[in-house]
């Protein structure tokens, strides 16, 4: 949804460690939000109400230039009262106005005790002002993401500094810019509970909401409430190494696909060998980059961003497998071609805003670093490394400052938390939840032993959905046991069977979401962490 850029008043920016108090002294008190009925037609089916947070564009700056913050609400229809309860879907950059509506999808209607909130993030969305770099980043037969000549990977810098410079070429923009760190939404996190007058804040943080969750527990530990972080991002590997580690777990993830299409070759027809289907798979990406399909638009790199599906989550393992067979063995594109279509937009808020969160959250190395780590990484993690590389290529020419990342601990912490991931999740890797639980000794971790399925909560996997159930009820969580590893072991979320499907863009899987709401917290997380 384009929005308009307001003006603002150029600001300096201080850089360096960023302190980190328990109380802001110099917040000043946010207005009172007034809701009414929302307008926008997706909003209105999702019995949603609508209103406004204004906060100061500079928190340093308080009686500065403000900005505003697109808020919905569901309101509690059960008691007794558990307070609010804001939600973040990932990211950064991932709209969360229809996410309240993740109340009615907590088992036990556990979640109808809470007001549920959502806020689009500062530069976000529905938000004011909302940061927009260029309409045509994205688009189709772009040369290879593996820059096997020197003029691509000159390709691939140049139009990531292109990029770069979009981001910054208005006044409003550039003073827009330095004020898009994780810090600065954690402190809107709190105005928001301020001029919502409670106590504290309860909240369900998915991928890199689960980084916000873990940053604003640290800066206001007296003000946490329930906390469920899913998909959990380690805070101490925030963003530079965190895409290394990625890589390394996308390889493995797709492994386990090309294994599981192997294991059905009735249904997908590529054979009974997953090492064939992975040499398959590389040698349909050098035939498209030799001659693209669907009139030149479907090349190597659509093809692959397509298949990134396949490590992030199993509910569409069918449809995408079948379609990714027709173009192996029929050479028909429209399914593949459409499925990236889907995926873009001509408005590029969410890739402007992982950008303006990732490059200035904490520091980024040099273009030579960049490029050595991608050439050795990508001899044992091909599938994403080259692509995750030019995915983040703009932070190396940003045009704002980097601070230093806050220090995340839990050690002033009291209220228990709870933390859930799968063991195989690929976007936020199993050891950044176990890294997660070490710095926070109230929390407990759930586990999805042997999924691959990112942020999989309210997904329909009994065991996990009734801890948080649970947990929201009552603020239990699983008792917290000695030593490095999960708290409660629970089943993944399993793979749907091809025997029991028909057709294509089923996911056959047990999700308990609605397809809406899933849409929305999909592109979220996959317009962010990559």
């Amino acid at each position: 949804m384009l929005r308009w850029l307001a003006t603002a008043t150029a600001v300096l920016l201080t850089t360096g460690l960023v302190s980190v108090p328990t109380v802001d002294a110099d917040a000043v008190p946010p207005p009172a939000i007034a809701w009414t009925r929302c307008t926008d037609p997706e909003l209105v089916y999702n019995d949603l109400q609508c209103g406004t947070l204004t906060v100061p564009l500079d928190h340093a700056d308080p009686g500065g230039p403000k900005i505003r913050l697109a808020l919905t609400r569901r309101v509690h229809t059960a008691t007794p009262y558990q307070g609010v309860l804001l939600t973040n879907p990932g990211g950064p950059g991932g709209s969360d106005l229809t996410m309240p509506s993740l109340s009615d999808y907590v088992p036990g209607a556990a979640g109808a005790a809470y007001d549920w909130i959502g806020m689009d993030p500062r530069g976000v969305g529905a938000s004011t002002p909302s940061l927009h770099c260029s309409r045509s980043y994205f688009g189709f037969d772009r040369p290879s993401y593996t820059p096997k000549r020197p003029r691509i990977t000159r390709y691939w810098l140049n139009r990531s500094r292109s990029y770069a410079a979009g981001c910054a070429d208005t006044a409003a923009k550039r003073a827009l810019m330095p004020h898009l760190t994780t810090l600065d939404t954690v402190r809107d996190m709190d105005l928001l509970r301020h001029a919502l007058g409670v106590e504290k804040l309860s909240y369900y943080g998915f991928s890199y909401g689960s980084y916000l969750g873990e940053v604003y527990a640290t800066r206001y530990p007296t003000r946490v409430g329930r906390f469920v972080l899913d998909g959990v991002v380690d805070p101490t590997r925030a963003w530079y190494a965190a895409n290394l580690d990625q890589d390394r777990a996308f390889e493995a993830n797709m492994n386990v696909y090309w294994h599981y299409l192997a294991a059905h070759p009735g249904a997908f027809h590529l054979g009974r060998k997953w090492p064939a289907i992975r040499r398959g798979y590389v040698r349909t990406l050098r035939r498209l980059d030799r001659r693209p399909a669907a009139g030149g638009r479907l090349g190597p790199d659509e093809v692959a961003d397509v298949m990134l599906d396949a490590g992030y989550y199993v509910y569409d393992w069918v449809g995408l497998g079948k379609d990714y067979a027709d173009l192996v063995h029929h050479r028909r594109a429209r399914a593949m071609l459409g499925r990236y279509v889907e995926s873009q937009t001509n408005d590029d808020d969410s890739f402007a805003m992982y950008s303006a969160v990732q490059c200035t959250d904490a520091s980024w190395p040099d273009v030579t670093r960049t490029l050595r780590d991608a050439r050795v990484l990508n001899r044992r993690a091909p599938f994403l490394t080259w692509s995750n590389t030019w995915f983040s290529a703009p932070c190396l020419t940003w045009r704002a400052p980097s601070r230093a990342r806050p220090p995340v601990s839990g050690q002033a912490l009291t209220a228990k938390i709870l933390l859930i991931s799968e063991t195989r999740d690929a976007a936020t890797p199993y050891a950044g939840a176990l890294a997660t639980r070490r710095l926070f000794p109230s929390a407990s971790l759930v586990a999805g032993v042997g999924g691959t399925t990112h942020a999989s909560s309210l997904s329909g996997v009994a065991c996990v959905d009734d801890s948080v159930a649970a947990y929201l009820r009552t603020g239990i969580v699983p008792t917290r046991s000695a030593g490095t590893h999960s708290d409660r072991s629970c089943p993944r979320l399993a793979p749907p069977d091809p025997a029991h499907l028909s057709g294509r863009g089923t996911t056959g899987s047990a999700d308990r979401l609605s397809p809406m709401l899933r849409r929305d917290l999909l592109a979220a997380q996959r317009a962010g962490l990559h």
